[in-house]
């Protein structure tokens, strides 16, 4: 069988690995397993990046064709897909790893992606309000998820939001602040202190 790379719709490559029939199974070999396993968080990482994806459901195993991780859980040319034990598996190993947090808390059957570290999403989302001009403007977190232009920050939940805005109010470029629709964040220039 030829194992090669493959460009999906969305325009990701695929490594070749995702062509092999194995890689879809839990491996009776630990170590065998464990490599896989090693291989499946950075291309789910790597996907979940290229697509702005944050949450990755066991469920997402599941969905029929068409699904958002449709073309990177399933194989049609091989007539494989992830079963949601691996995928639950995989999860389990992402978050022992600190590379994905359980959310909401308490559960295992969805995750929350860290493609990026909450320093980079700080770096991220200061420039952002740089760029955009919203400097010394108090935004709502919704207000920085779903901007009037699509941005790297399109989307993104309040548990990744919040880690960045800590950082940087420890280094005095933004304040979070408690207003009447719940939290909101002021931005300052990088030379506030």
């Amino acid at each position: 069988m030829n194992f090669s790379a493959h460009r999906t719709t969305t325009g990701f490559l695929l490594p070749s690995i995702h062509s092999a029939p194995p890689f879809y199974t839990q491996q009776p070999n630990a170590a065998t397993q464990a490599v896989f396993t090693e291989h499946w968080t950075r291309l789910l990482l790597a996907y979940a990046r290229h697509r702005g994806l944050f949450v990755l459901r066991v469920e997402d195993a599941e969905v029929s064709a068409g699904g958002e991780w449709d073309e990177v859980l399933r194989n049609p040319r091989i007539n494989r897909r992830v079963k949601p034990e691996l995928l639950s598996h995989i999860l389990d190993a992402m978050v022992g790893k600190s590379l994905a947090a359980y959310e909401p808390a308490g559960q295992t059957r969805a995750a929350l992606l860290h493609w990026r570290l909450p320093e980079e999403w700080a770096e991220v989302l200061h420039e952002w309000a740089t760029k955009t001009g919203q400097l010394n403007t108090i935004l709502t977190f919704y207000e920085i998820s779903d901007p009037p232009d699509p941005s790297a920050l399109s989307g993104i939940p309040g548990a990744l939001l919040r880690p960045a805005i800590a950082i940087l109010a420890k280094s005095g470029r933004a304040q979070l602040i408690s207003i009447s629709d719940g939290d909101g964040v002021r931005f300052f220039p990088r030379s506030a202190k």
